[in-house]
This record gives C-alpha cells, structure tokens and sequence, in this order.
C-alpha cells in the first residue's frame, strides 16, 4: 500500500500540477482520505514545497447545517476559505482535491431545497482560482468502503484500487511515461477537432436533441492547462476533448446517461430542457430541486460552459462501472456541464477582461457542473459553418479521422 500510493502521490505533484521548490500546496481531502494526502504531502516536501496545507472536509457536519441551521444562512460560505484560494493565487501555488465520497447519499431523505443552497465544499472561489490559470491544479480520487459499497454493492475496497490501478497506470514500469502518451494521443484528437472549425455539435438519442453552438476560431482541448509551472493536468485519470460552447447558442433538450453526484445528492435521471441557451426545465427522479438551487445561485448557472466528448477508447468507459464520481464517470462517456465557461479554448485568452469573454460565447458563474450525457444510444454529430454535418461519435467510436 505504501509503494502504491508513493506512486500515485509522485504522478499527482509531476504529472497533475508539476510542483516546483519553493511552491505551495494545498490539498483539499475527506478524513478518510488521508492516507493519499500524507503521502501527497511527504512527496511534496521531498520536492522542495514550502508548505503544505491540507484541508479536511467532513460531509456529517454539512447534514447538520442542512437539517439544522436557518434557511437564509445556508447559501453563506466562510470568507477565510476564500482567502486560502486567492493567496493561493497570489503566490502562484498548487491544488490537489482528493474526491472519492465516504458517505454517497449521505443527504438522501432531507429538503433538497436547503440540500441545494448549501454549496460546501465548492466555492465560487475556487473555481475562480481553477480557472484563471495562474494556479496549478488536478484531481484525483482516493477509494474508501462506502463509495466500493455504493458501486459493488460490497465495501471492496481492492476492487476500486484495481480499476484506479488501470486507469492511471500505477501498474506499469514508467506511470508518468504511460500517462503523458496517453495525453498526446488525446492531444492529436482534439487537433483534428479544431481543424474541422465547426459551427455547432448536436447531441441525439433517447430523451436528447440538444445542439450547442459553438465560438468561432476556438479550440478543442484536453484535460490541461497552462499553468505556473507549465502545463498541468486538471484531472487524473483524463480521457476527455472539450470545448467552450457559446452559452448563448443552446437549445434543445437532454437526459443524463448517469447518476450525477452534487453537494452529497446523487441526482438520477436528470432531463433539461434549454431554450435560447438557458435551462427552462429541470426533471430529475431524485435531486432535481438540488439541480434547481445550483442553477440558481446567478444568471449564468443556467447555461453551459462546456462540451466533451470521449469515445470507446476510454479505459474508465471499457470497464463498465458507473463510478458515481464524476471524476471517474465523466471520464467514461461524453458529458456536458452547466455554468462557467473555460476561457482558455479561446487564442489569447489571458489578455482579455472577463467582460471581452463574455462576449466572446464563454460563459460566466459561480459554478461549474459537469453531468454524462454520453453512450452506445447517442449520436454526436458536427454542424459546418456551411451547414454541412459530419458524424463525430456513433456507438460511442469516433466516425472521422
């Protein structure tokens, strides 16, 4: 065990957000999490971090607020919080967030109103931070017996590791190597992406016909971005192309392929109607007024900011396992997400102000939420600036070279 996660915690610091001598580290984890964050940390020191400061979250105390606490105090997030993310960017640091759920539904069964207004622990901030390039940061998940149990239906923790193993290639001579000629072979793909200079991508299958126009000119990326110490990986493991849609530029409507886990809630069968690039509808067979809160927190909660798209060669998706993670699931099929767009597809993005973005298409929020929306029954097509449509993704493998 020791060995395994001394390698997952060197892929994290070189591959995930390339730690320098001298930075900062922030880890954000659960309390079962631990284990990977100490391991993170002792890794991070090794390589000359000057501090490293690991924040954990506890899920049981946001039940309590949810149950307890007056309504017009829960949409409140503490203003210290804030402060750790914008010295983080100051100092041009690093952030892991461990994910992994120890407790999965662990606020089935209370008012998803209130569910729904209590954020914690997303903040707007660090979303901020996230985006704004001028911090390094990645993902990662961390298995514990609760989310084996919600997957399995058994606490077998071991199970979650293998797959874990695979994905990340902790099993293989070189991780890091392994990794970085998986990401070129994702790179090349959304190179040929870019190159078609499309219009506008359209979703359809069962409960969905969505189109979703895009900017013009911008790109089509994988999982990275530059960074302070060079370009680093937002989510490890990464199997995704993405673009920014024009938020303005959506209509239509679609169904979630998998279970969405949001703020301690797993929203199942979610369906949104979008006209005029807003979220008009909002159904769901369970969470659906946690969706509505999140989509409410400001104008642009209710429109999208990303488009992705990942076919059969994903490892996560071969696997056949709903993760109920959306690190791992949106990783294993296409997914859309709801709120801030990612400026960076666009060519000189650093020099344009947020309301230069704006204008541009790229969408502007508090929150970034991404659902699956991806499989075997849905086809992905591409719309020309010519109106000429071409086949992207057909049973879930790619039609063009």
């Amino acid at each position: 065990m020791t060995d395994r996660l001394d390698r997952y915690a060197a892929i994290l610091l070189d591959v995930g957000v390339r730690v320098q001598a001298g930075q900062l580290v922030a880890i954000n984890a659960h309390l079962e999490h631990a284990p990977l964050a100490r391991a993170v940390a002792e890794q991070a020191y090794r390589r000359g971090a000057e501090y490293v400061d690991i924040w954990y979250w506890d899920p049981y105390g946001k039940r309590s607020r949810i149950r307890h606490a007056p309504e017009a105090t829960l949409a409140a997030t503490p203003p210290w919080l804030d402060r750790r993310y914008e010295h983080l960017v100051e100092r041009r640091g690093a952030l892991i967030t461990i994910e992994g759920d120890p407790a999965p539904d662990l606020l089935a069964g209370l008012d998803e109103g209130r569910a729904g207004l209590d954020r914690m622990p997303t903040l707007t901030s660090r979303i901020r931070a996230q985006m704004s390039g001028d911090i390094a940061w990645t993902i990662a998940a961390y298995p514990t017996p609760a989310w084996a149990q919600a997957v399995f239906g058994e606490p077998d923790v071991e199970r979650l590791w293998h797959h874990l193993t695979t994905f990340l290639y902790l099993d293989a001579d070189d991780p890091a190597a392994a990794i970085e000629a998986r990401l070129a072979e994702l790179r090349a793909r959304a190179e040929r992406l870019t190159a078609l200079d499309l219009d506008a991508v359209r979703f359809t299958g069962p409960g969905t016909d969505l189109t979703l126009g895009l900017i013009p000119h911008a790109a089509w990326h994988i999982s990275e971005l530059p960074g302070p110490t060079g370009r680093n990986v937002l989510n490890l493991p990464t199997e995704e192309v993405y673009t920014t849609p024009d938020y303005r530029r959506v209509c239509g409507h679609v169904t979630s392929t998998k279970p969405l886990a949001l703020g301690g809630t797993l929203v199942r069968d979610l369906r949104l109607t979008v006209v005029d690039g807003e979220v008009t509808e909002v159904d769901a067979t369970s969470g659906a007024d946690v969706v509505r809160r999140n989509q409410g927190i400001d104008a642009g909660a209710r429109r999208f900011g990303e488009v992705a798209l990942v076919d059969h060669s994903s490892p996560i998706g071969r696997s056949g396992v709903t993760f109920q993670t959306t690190l791992l699931d949106e990783n294993a099929t296409c997914h859309l997400a709801w709120g801030a767009g990612i400026p960076s597809v666009l060519e000189g993005w650093r020099s344009l102000d947020a309301d230069q973005r704006l204008a541009r298409g790229v969408n502007r929020s508090g929150t970034h939420v991404d659902f699956m929306v991806g499989g075997p029954d849905v086809t992905v097509t591409g719309i020309g600036r010519d109106g000429r449509e071409v086949e992207l993704l057909r049973h879930e493998r790619w039609r063009v070279d």
